[in-house]
Order: structure tokens, then sequence, then C-alpha cells
């Protein structure tokens, strides 16, 4: 496991090389989003995904599992859409929040059973970074603990997690607060979990 000091205003993208080799390998990683500390992989990686849902103990395909995209158009590759709904992701993304869609069938194996995703794009440069130079998304979900310096602070999180991740990028401490959850699957936009950031409707 290795730790990797990246700061968002000046992203160094040769760091970013480097984790997106690892996601491609099927790694595990650690990486700072917009609200919380999030744990990642290559999110088209049956594999991979499996070793995350195991890490969480997310065994029930009721779970919901979320993709970080890097833009709207990204998006429309791995869940469906309608205008309307479009135009509710343009006016908050990139932003804290989580996106219910119904699920297309180009995500893998792992998403089986699960009809929806949820979908982020947030306000991150170092999360969008990865996206990019990976060329397809990637899987996220918090990282666990109850202990709120855990979940906040990179060296504890590699501590916690180093023999089970790969790498962990260290941005400064995180945030508690997570994303805003906003299920679409029924057509009318329903907030199920109010986190940080107020949606623009």
């Amino acid at each position: 496991m290795e730790i990797l000091q990246i700061i968002e205003k000046n992203v160094n993208q040769r760091y970013i090389d480097q984790v997106v080799e690892v996601l491609k390998d099927g790694g595990l990683i650690i990486y700072p989003t917009d609200t919380v500390y999030a744990l990642g992989c290559d999110a088209l990686n049956n594999q991979a995904i499996e070793r995350i849902c195991s890490i969480k103990e997310m065994k029930s395909a009721k779970t919901n599992l979320s993709i970080i995209c890097d833009d709207i158009s990204q998006v429309a590759q791995y869940a469906k859409f309608d205008n309307t709904q479009f135009r509710m992701m343009k006016a908050n993304l990139p932003g804290p929040f989580t996106f219910i869609f119904p699920a297309l069938s180009k995500l893998p194996k792992a998403f089986k059973g699960r009809r929806s995703v949820g979908i982020r794009i947030p306000n991150n440069e170092i999360a969008l970074a990865i996206v990019r130079t990976l060329g397809g998304p990637i899987l996220t979900t918090s990282v666990p603990g109850e202990d709120e310096d855990y979940r906040c602070e990179p060296g504890l999180m590699a501590e916690a997690f180093g023999s089970q991740v790969d790498i962990v990028i260290d941005a400064g401490r995180g945030q508690l607060m997570p994303s805003t959850i906003v299920d679409c699957t029924s057509g009318t936009p329903e907030i199920t979990r109010q986190g940080k950031g107020e949606l623009i409707s």
C-alpha cells in the first residue's frame, strides 16, 4: 500500500497516472471527493467491485452501487434519464449529489440484480482527473467506520485499510457530510438522504 499526497489545486498528473495503472490492474484506492473520502475501483472490473463489496459487507443484490463519471455524456452510457432529469443534472453537477437512475446493461456482472445505479460527478478535481485519465467510471462508496478520525484522516485510513487497498490519496483532512441522494427511478426526483448541497430542481 502506498500513500500519495495530491493537492487538488495543483493535481500531479504523474501521481494520477500511477493511480490509474493500479485501477487498470484491478486495484483499490481511497481517494477524496467533494464530500467524504471514498473507496474506489475501476467500475467495469467485476472482481475489483466484489472486493469493495466485501470490505463494505455489501452482499445483498439490493444494495445500491454508485459510479463517478466525468461528465453527463459519460453518464448516458450507464444510466437511463429523460430530458428533465438531464437539465437537473446540468444545474447541479459537478456537485455533492448522487442521482439514482435505472441502470443500463453496459455495467458489469456485479450490478446484475440491481436495477439502478448511483451517479456522481463530484466537484473535486482529483476524482475527476482519475476518471478522465482512466477513460471510464470508477466505483465509489464511502470509507466505512464509526470513528470520525478514521473516516477523515488519510493516515488513519491507511492504517485501517492498508492490507485491503493499494493506494491512499492524501489530500488533507476530509469531510463527514455525505452527498445528497436523489432517487430518479420513479420519474419524479425524490431526496432520500439530505446531505451536503441544496438541490436545484
